[in-house]
This record gives C-alpha cells, sequence and structure tokens, in this order.
C-alpha cells in the first residue's frame, strides 16, 4: 500500500509515538511505502523526530501547519497538505490531531482517495471551554468526519463521546489501543535502584510517579494538595513528577510553601527512551488529567508491573480496574485521590498483587505490532469496500 499519515506536530506525546511506531511499522513489517506529513514541532515538549528516531521514513515537514487556528496559515497548510498528497499518490490517508485530521481529511477527500481514516487520540472538545469553543470543535469534528471512510479510537470511551456528541454513527468507528514498545517496560524494573539512586530515593521510601506535562487540566494542582493527609501519617512517600510545562515554577512554589519540598522530585522532561528507566525507579504511577483519551502513562505503568491510580475520565477506566489493577477514583475528587494515594503506600503485597495482573493484562494488547496490524486490517477493508 501506498499510506501517508498526517499529523500537525510531531512532538514529544503519545499521539505523536503511536504515529511514528505505526508508520515504522508498515515500513518495516508489511514493507508498504509511507510518507508522514507533519508540520514543524513546535513547543516546549521537545521534537519527538530528533535523534534519528523516525530512521529511514519519509517525512515531510510543511511549515505552514501549526496547532493554533491561524486563517492565513491554515490556508497555506491546506494547499500543502493537498499538494504533497497529489504527489504522493496514497491509496491511504490516516490523519491524527485536530487541525492535521481537519485539513488532512479535507485535502485527501477532494483527491478521491480510495481510503482515508481517522485516529481519535482524545476528544477536542471538552467541558474546560467555553460553550461557544466547545460547540465549535464539534462542528468541526462533525464536518471532518463525514470526509473520511473510518474513524478509530484509542478507547471505546472515545467512540461513546464521538456517538453521544452526533460526530458519526457507531458503526464508522473501531478501537484500537494505542501500540508502544512494550519490551522496555516489561525490563522497566531492572533500573529499579539506578533510577531510585539517582534521585535520592531509599529503600523505604514509596515512590509514587506521575507523567504528565505540567500544564493546565494535567491534574498536578490536586495531586499535591490530595498528598498532604498521605504524606502527615506516611513520611516516607515520595512523589516523583515527570514532565515540564508552564506551571513548573507555580507547582514547585506552591509545594515549598506547603513544607513538602522534600517529598516531591521534578525529573524534568525527558526522551521516551528514558520513561521505562523512570517507571522502574516508582512503586505505583497516579494519573489525575481531568481529560484524556487514554493517557499511555497508564498501560506503560501496568506493563511495567505497577499498580495506577486515574481519575475516571475518557478511558481510563479499561485498563485502571479498581481492586484488580488499581483504583479508579471519580474526577476532581480530590479526598477520594488522597485515599487511594494512602492505600497504595501501605500495602506492598496489593501493589506486587495488581501490577502482576496489569501486566499479564495489558502486554500484548497494546504492543505496537499489534495496534499496526489490526490498523492495517482497517485499511484493507475500506480499499475492499471502495
Amino acid at each position: 500500500m501506498r499510506i501517508a499519515h498526517v499529523i500537525t506536530r510531531m512532538i514529544i506525546g503519545g499521539a505523536q509515538e503511536n504515529t511514528l511506531l505505526n508508520c515504522l511499522d508498515l515500513v518495516r513489517e508489511y514493507d508498504d511505502d509511507v510518507l508522514l506529513i507533519t508540520g514543524p514541532a513546535l513547543g516546549p515538549e521537545g521534537d519527538l523526530l530528533s535523534q534519528g528516531r523516525a530512521g529511514e521514513l519519509p517525512v515531510e515537514v510543511l511549515p505552514s501547519l501549526r496547532r493554533a487556528i491561524h486563517p492565513k496559515w491554515d490556508w497555506l497548510a491546506s494547499r500543502a497538505i493537498r499538494k504533497a498528497l497529489a504527489g504522493f499518490q496514497p491509496d491511504v490517508v490516516h490523519t491524527h490531531s485536530a487541525k492535521g485530521g481537519l485539513l488532512g481529511r479535507q485535502a485527501a477527500w477532494k483527491l478521491n482517495v480510495p481510503a482515508v481514516v481517522h485516529t481519535i487520540h482524545g476528544a477536542p472538545f471538552h467541558p474546560y471551554q467555553s460553550r461557544l469553543a466547545r460547540d465549535f470543535f464539534c462542528r468541526c469534528e462533525r464536518w471532518a468526519s463525514a470526509r473520511c471512510h473510518r474513524l478509530i479510537s484509542v478507547a471505546d470511551a472515545m467512540t461513546d463521546l464521538m456517538v453521544e456528541f452526533g460526530v458519526a454513527p457507531r458503526e464508522k468507528f473501531t478501537t484500537i489501543y494505542s501500540g508502544m514498545d512494550v519490551e522496555p517496560f516489561t525490563r522497566a524494573k531492572e533500573h529499579r535502584e539506578m533510577t531510585r539512586q539517582k534521585y535520592g530515593f531509599r529503600d523505604e521510601h514509596v515512590v509514587i510517579g506521575k507523567i504528565a506535562r505540567l500544564f493546565h487540566l494535567k491534574g498536578h494542582q490536586d495531586l499535591i494538595t490530595a498528598a498532604i493527609p498521605v504524606l502527615q501519617r506516611q513520611p516516607n512517600v515520595r512523589f516523583l513528577l515527570v514532565g515540564d510545562g508552564i506551571l513548573r515554577e507555580t507547582l514547585t512554589q506552591r509545594i515549598a510553601e506547603l513544607g513538602l519540598s522534600d517529598h516531591f522530585v521534578f525529573a524534568g522532561l525527558v526522551p521516551p527512551t528514558e520513561v521505562p528507566a523512570l517507571i522502574g525507579g516508582m512503586d505505583a504511577l497516579v494519573h489525575a488529567s481531568y481529560r484524556e483519551g487514554l493517557a499511555r502513562a497508564l498501560p506503560q505503568a501496568l506493563i511495567a508491573g505497577l499498580p495506577v491510580i486515574s481519575y475516571d475520565v475518557d478511558g481510563a477506566r479499561e485498563v485502571a480496574i479498581t481492586g484488580q489493577t488499581g483504583i479508579l477514583v471519580p474526577a476532581q475528587d480530590v479526598a477520594a485521590l488522597s485515599q487511594a494515594l494512602e492505600t497504595l503506600a501501605v500495602d506492598d503485597p496489593m501493589r506486587q498483587r495488581m501490577g502482576r495482573e496489569g501486566q499479564r493484562r495489558f502486554t500484548e494488547q497494546f504492543d505496537h505490532r499489534t495496534m499496526t496490524a489490526r490498523v492495517r486490517e482497517v485499511y484493507q477493508q475500506q480499499l475492499e469496500d471502495s
């Protein structure tokens, strides 16, 4: 097949890792001709394609393809995507992210590409926007979804949300969990001693990690508030925050004002290759984001043999199963979050049992090769139907 992937930007993030692995698998496992079309990796998150991670994958960077809405740039990006696709002449166009998804589907549809597919990694509309913004993005998704043949959701919850808001009928959706290189996570605990030594954790410390940008709606403020009573009763607990962003100074200041600086460690922004080692140094992982398709940090921790605590948002309940692989708590319920943190902090046998169950359940399911095989089946089905 000739397959073009379109994504707004290749920053360090879950949707981008998913896309890169999918492209590389198609080239290496199936000998497909693949072109990745993207905009510049602008932003503090870092460039996923740096250090040669794209390998032999052809990449076309369009300077006009930007995340923010801008009439001039968007018009230029639309023309550039259409030109790139017309030159490549793909059998399949597979789009990702809001801007790349909208402009990519529009261009592919106008070019009569036989299979136009879009993956929903997370909804562009959510309850924390103004009603005007939410309605606008919802209308955009309805418009774009009418210009593709198939939709892929990274969690059943994404399908339910899109159907509820009338974006597309349910029969247009297929759930395919976001794939990753699982092997480094299955061996994550080999790095336990080294990681804990690097960040100053002792044997008696129970380390609860959080992997997320230091950004609004990611729940760091909730975690800090929830940690206060936990640390009063369990002073051996430590929190390892992986990621960076605009709230770094604000969060650091609040932690200092509360006298908790010895209990929180900021690892900063790290390349994806270092994430397994960091998880290996943890005893549990917490995810307190207010919205997320299905945060990759959750299956990554489970595959590494760690239990997880998560707010009950979007696809989290599909992996964070209370009593089996972790604890699911109502979104923004800081008291419940605090109780869950303490429950896991004091019970090592429970942490071990839940970690083993998570690893057993999800290792194969989240392997990138499993994802790519299923994605390619969607392509084949559409090409046969066209």
